[in-house]
Formats: structure tokens, C-alpha cells, sequence
């Protein structure tokens, strides 16, 4: 591994039920076992941007999330306002149908919206291509499309859908492109075991809720 396993780690909470408390607790993590940032909806980035102000833990949100079919007007002010609000990450679904429908310059020009209005605000953009819904090809066309339209990552998934992260996506997706973006992998993964294979087949970031069992069990490996 070329940094830290907790530096891989966007510790993630993105149920719709969680509680005040429950958010506050993930910051505590956050700073605790010094994960790269974490992941929560864009109600709490205002909360979390405070709670890890004096921590090098990144925020990170997610916006056209998890259906990725808002328009670009609206995923761009989403994102506006959280990085206003302090994020300094967000995740963005990109326009799946459009994607299938092989509209491929309607996708490009939706990420290149949020894109440009996320670099104007010093943030990183990446891009969830929700894999589960794609054919292969379709995943590599999401991830040109990504890549195009000046994202800093592309993304396995949202963690909705019916399959999240796999050695296979991940390995197509950083054999798409190459070293000139990050590959995320997320959803689904539990284990040290899960995060370390996913790690060797290109991702450089994962997105897990269980990433304080993960670093636990990696030390006792």
C-alpha cells in the first residue's frame, strides 16, 4: 500500500435514518483513527466541516444522490452549497439512463457542470457510475465520460443499488483510466480482506462504514 489503510478510507454514513448523534460519533472516528474523510449527507456537512475543523479528516459528500437523475442545474448548486457549507469532496451520481440510452455528450456535459463548479471552490470531484446497472462497455464509456469532463475519481457505486464495489469493476475502471484519475470502490465492503483485494486492483480510495472493523482486523493480520 502506498499510504496509511486508514488514508484509503472514507468512513461513510449515508443512511437516511441517521440520527445527530449517530453523524457525531462518525466524526469522532474520523479523528480518532485519522481516516481521509468522511462521507456523510449534505444536511450534516455544515456539522461535520465544524467537528473536523482542526483535523486533516476531509469532508466529503454526495449530491444527485443516489438516483443521479436531478438536473445539472440542481447537482450543481448541490454542490455549491456544500462546498460553502466546507465539504472539500463530493461524490456525484452521474445520469445513469443517459448513460444507457448511449447519450454519452449529455452525461459528459452534466459532469462537466458539476465539475467545474466544484474545482472553482478548490474541491474534488468524483464520479459514481453505480456499476451494478452497467454492462462492461457502458462502465468503460462512464468512466471516459468522467474523465472527459475533468472528474478527479470515478466511483464504483452508491451503496443503493443492488451490488456495490468488486475486484472486476475496479480493475476495469483503472485500466480505463490509467493513473490520470482516482478509482473509489464502495459498497458492500466489510472486511480487511474485501478492502485489501479491492486496493490491489487499483482503488485508491474506499468508501465503507465499516472502516474502523476493517482497520482493526488489518491489524491483526
Amino acid at each position: 500500500m502506498e499510504k496509511p489503510l486508514a488514508k484509503y478510507i472514507d468512513h461513510t454514513l449515508l443512511k437516511p435514518d441517521a440520527t445527530q448523534d449517530q453523524i457525531d460519533q462518525i466524526m469522532t472516528e474520523a479523528k480518532q483513527y485519522d481516516f481521509a474523510s468522511v462521507c456523510i449527507n449534505p444536511y450534516w456537512v455544515p456539522r461535520a466541516a465544524a467537528a473536523l475543523r482542526d483535523s486533516d479528516v476531509n469532508v466529503c459528500t454526495v449530491i444527485g444522490f443516489p438516483l443521479g437523475a436531478n438536473t445539472t442545474f440542481i447537482k450543481v448548486a448541490e454542490a455549491n452549497q456544500a462546498l460553502d457549507d466546507g465539504a472539500k469532496e463530493v461524490d456525484m451520481v452521474l445520469n445513469i439512463g443517459e448513460l444507457k440510452a448511449g447519450h454519452d455528450d449529455q452525461v459528459k456535459a452534466d459532469i462537466q457542470a458539476v465539475a467545474d463548479a466544484t474545482h472553482a471552490k478548490a474541491g474534488l470531484l468524483k464520479v459514481i457510475i453505480e456499476a451494478v446497472l452497467l454492462t462492461d462497455d457502458e462502465k468503460v464509456r462512464a468512466c471516459q465520460a468522467a474523465e472527459a469532463a475533468g472528474a478527479d475519481f470515478v466511483k464504483t457505486s452508491t451503496g443503493f443499488a443492488a451490488g456495490g464495489a468488486t475486484v472486476h469493476d475496479v480493475a476495469l475502471m483503472r485500466e480505463t483510466v490509467g493513473t490520470r484519475l482516482g478509482v473509489k470502490a464502495a459498497g458492500g465492503i466489510h472486511s480487511y480482506a474485501e478492502a485489501k483485494a479491492l486496493i490491489d486492483a487499483g482503488a485508491d480510495r474506499l468508501g465503507a462504514s465499516a472502516g474502523v472493523k476493517i482497520l482493526e482486523e488489518s491489524e491483526a493480520n
